[in-house]
């Protein structure tokens, strides 16, 4: 696997776990000269840098992949209700709203006569 394939987070991971067992004296799987480890100056996490760009690292990223279920989608109870029962729904709801409609009428009726009175006291 290249590093390429491995996302900023998993690519941190594996250079600092294969950076710690550098770090403990674990065998190195590319060679490096000595000049060059000098260069670095001995640093585990580029050591770790240059074997994972090699491609030479057996660690590897497990990527479960999400269940598919294979039973079929249950509908909501609103979406079992016939055309039949939703059209007496609706009706129901209109025959509400107009009755609140008339009560509001018959509720506000002296404030009407008021408003009314005020306009004809100011001509």
């Amino acid at each position: 696997m290249g590093s390429e394939q491995f996302t900023k987070y998993e690519r941190a991971r594996i250079l600092g776990a294969r950076a710690l067992q550098i770090a403990m004296n674990a065998p190195l799987l590319i060679k490096i000269s000595e000049e060059d480890l000098e260069k670095i100056k001995f640093d585990a996490i580029k050591i770790a840098e240059t074997e994972l760009d090699s491609g030479v690292l057996p660690i590897s990223i497990k990527k479960p992949f999400p269940i598919k279920k294979e039973e079929k989608l249950k509908r909501s109870k609103a979406q079992k209700i016939s055309d039949e029962e939703k059209a007496k729904i609706e009706a129901e709801e209109e025959k509400e709203i107009r009755e609140e409609g008339e009560i509001m009428e018959l509720a506000n009726p002296a404030e009407e006569q008021e408003e009314s009175t005020e306009v004809v006291s100011k001509e």
